[in-house]
């Protein structure tokens, strides 16, 4: 790449946890960077590199982006959670990437985008046989489903790839992975007879892995890169790690005890109460999941952070936090 100062990347959904993340790695290289996002930074200190906008709103977008004139995109901007029931509520996901792509088209300067897609075009548990291989169980899946077939018909004739983040955890994170550190932390996890082996990511990880990628002096045109640590997680052992670096220790409970609570999470859901378990979570955390991040190691070897590593540094942050 080209000299920190000179180098302009733009950043969509910079307001997010990866993207907040990015961003305050950017500019600790001092790089230009303009943040598009309709939220507002978590931090004050990055309001500067921010400009609010809606992604689905092209004649809003365009200017501001040629404007900006980026060399590189690393386009993050989506609705992430999985409460939506149709695909016209990931518009963002969709129309907010076509808009993305038309406008990319007409920069001189741009030499490659990063687009962000997620795990979740395959439901836990399934082993795609090729990129192309769909098998969302979630409307947000769908939605993510029909971005990556939005990005390949258009064709772009910059260099692009496209990231699929696993579950990523660490300093800035919220919901789902804050609220299992919170519930160990306040003593209310426990084991339940089953364990578990998945793929995640500590952030610092992530961020080394999507800047390795933008950087590339290899091909990554068109392909698939998956965002996480090369070994897997075993969530029993992970929760005990958590538990050790604040001292205390996570009961354990018969996995039918679990079920039962799950059960009642499905019927107060029903009710719009909203209980820590249900039988969707308790499926998603007993689902063995681990993908094939081969490619995405080879390009990105040695990760800077052991797992132990991530959740001081974690657990530091939540401090500072309370």
């Amino acid at each position: 790449m080209s000299k920190a100062k000179d180098m302009r990347i733009l950043i969509t959904g910079g307001s997010g946890f990866i993207g907040s993340n990015l961003v305050e790695f950017y500019n600790v290289k001092d790089y230009n960077i303009l943040n598009i996002d309709f939220t507002k930074p978590s931090s004050n200190k990055y309001d500067k590199f921010w400009i609010k906008a809606d992604i689905r709103n092209y004649n809003e977008l365009e200017p501001i982006i040629f404007n900006f004139n980026p060399d590189y995109i690393i386009h993050l901007a989506a609705r992430t959670d999985l409460d939506g029931k149709t695909l016209d509520e990931y518009s963002s996901n969709t129309i907010g990437t076509e808009n993305l792509l038309k406008i990319s088209d007409k920069l001189i300067n741009l030499k490659r985008v990063i687009f962000t897609s997620s795990m979740l075009v395959c439901y836990p548990g399934y082993i795609p046989t090729n990129e192309l291989d769909y098998a969302p169980s979630t409307v947000y899946g769908e939605s993510k489903v029909e971005m990556e077939k939005i990005i390949r018909e258009y064709n772009p004739k910059y260099s692009w790839c496209i990231i699929r983040p696993t579950s990523i955890w660490g300093p800035g994170f919220g919901v789902p992975y804050r609220n299992f550190f919170d519930m160990i932390i306040n003593r209310r996890y426990v084991h339940f007879g089953k364990e578990t082996t998945k793929t995640y990511g500590y952030i610092g990880n992530a961020i080394y892995q999507i800047n390795t990628i933008l950087n590339a002096d290899s091909i990554i045109d068109k392909q698939v890169f998956y965002i996480g640590d090369y070994e897997p997680t075993n969530i029993k052992i992970w929760a005990n790690e958590i538990a050790n670096e604040i001292g205390i220790r996570i009961p354990e409970i018969p996995h039918f005890l679990i079920k039962s609570a799950a059960s009642i999470g499905d019927f107060l859901l029903k009710l719009n109460i909203h209980f820590p378990m249900t039988n969707f979570r308790l499926k998603n955390m007993t689902t063995k999941n681990v993908v094939n991040l081969g490619n995405t190691q080879e390009l990105a070897p040695n990760l800077p952070y052991s797992r132990i590593e991530g959740i001081r540094n974690t657990l530091n942050w939540m401090n500072l936090k309370k």
